[in-house]
């Protein structure tokens, strides 16, 4: 299993747009109902997220294959005040997770 966390910060007065670019992706998500897929999203402040994928299969998962998720993704460097960083996870312990 990969998990991957994601975290930027947007400009300011670009919140609004991330989160509902973030929510169209949800709802391809819930329209496709990927298997072996699981992924969150949360706010830390006002303009930072972070995004967790949990991905059961090797390989890059669903969401590059969205046309949803290429729209998010397209101008996310021109969004962003920082970039996102994108780090691999490596399990210590959970509880229900």
């Amino acid at each position: 299993m990969r998990q991957i966390m994601v975290r930027y910060r947007v400009k300011e007065g670009r919140e609004a747009e991330n989160e509902a670019l973030v929510r169209a992706v949800y709802e391809e998500l819930a329209s496709v109902q990927p298997e072996g897929f699981r992924y969150a999203t949360f706010r830390f402040d006002e303009r930072s997220f972070m995004h967790v994928a949990f991905i059961e299969e090797d390989g890059p998962g669903p969401l590059p294959g969205l046309a949803v998720f290429q729209a998010f993704t397209r101008d996310i460097g021109e969004r962003c005040e920082e970039p996102a960083v994108v780090t691999d996870l490596h399990k210590v312990g959970s509880y229900r997770l």
